[in-house]
């Protein structure tokens, strides 16, 4: 007999949980570090599965979440930081460029807190290599990070305490009879955003060219001469 999804992920949240006891409350820490730094993990889930194990730390357990999340989102913003400039000049122009910039410094610690308060599947490291390559502020931008995810955390381990495990469980099987709704929804849902990446990065548009730029146009004509 085949088990359900459902069955299957209670089967894999236990078996990790299991894995990080020797960690105590560090664990949910790691764990938030690892899915913002580089392998994803159902972070949300675990969180929740701690809370339900141990209430009276459940403070604790989304402050060491929120933490780790936000230390580990320091990677694709610092990546963003030392490569992404060149990575965008070649595939926008400089006015295009400046336009970015401009609206992202407008509103920079909202554009990182609220896209970290929302749930997965919310591409949240396109928005930190962002930061990192409009050069926010490395402090502003851990804590645009860390009161988001705070924020999302606080709400599922309330939400975990005030009704139990079994809503998690009943928000399971919603979703699971309706899959072709949330497929379909969550597949728009991506191609708008996909639609809004693509968009921004390869609309080329007449403008003056960045110091990088005119550098890589005028080496060829330099080395001719030198020829």
């Amino acid at each position: 007999m085949k088990s359900s999804p459902s069955a299957l992920i209670h089967k894999f949240l236990a078996w990790l949980l299991k894995l990080l006891l020797p960690l105590g409350f560090w664990g949910i820490g790691a764990l938030a570090l690892i899915d913002s730094a580089t392998i994803p993990v159902p972070i949300d889930a675990l969180l929740i599965a701690y809370v339900v194990h141990d209430h009276p730390k459940a403070f604790l357990f989304v402050l060491l979440a929120a933490a780790g999340s936000a230390i580990g989102s320091l990677v694709p913003f610092y990546v963003g930081r030392a490569g992404g400039e060149l990575f965008l000049l070649k595939r926008i122009n400089r006015k295009r460029y400046e336009q970015l910039r401009d609206r992202f410094e407008r509103q920079e610690f909202l554009a990182i807190m609220i896209p970290a308060m929302l749930p997965p599947p919310t591409p949240i490291k396109l928005f930190e290599f962002a930061a990192g390559v409009f050069e926010m502020r490395t402090a502003t931008f851990f804590l645009a990070i860390f009161l988001g995810k705070f924020l999302r955390f606080g709400a599922e381990a309330a939400i975990t305490i005030l009704y139990g495990p079994q809503i998690i469980d009943t928000a399971g099987n919603m979703i699971h009879e309706h899959t072709g709704y949330v497929i379909g929804i969550g597949g728009l849902l991506l191609l708008l955003v996909g639609f809004w990446i693509v968009r921004k990065l390869f609309d080329r548009r007449k403008g003056d060219r960045f110091p990088v730029e005119e550098n890589a146009a005028v080496e060829p004509v330099v080395n001719e001469l030198n020829d």
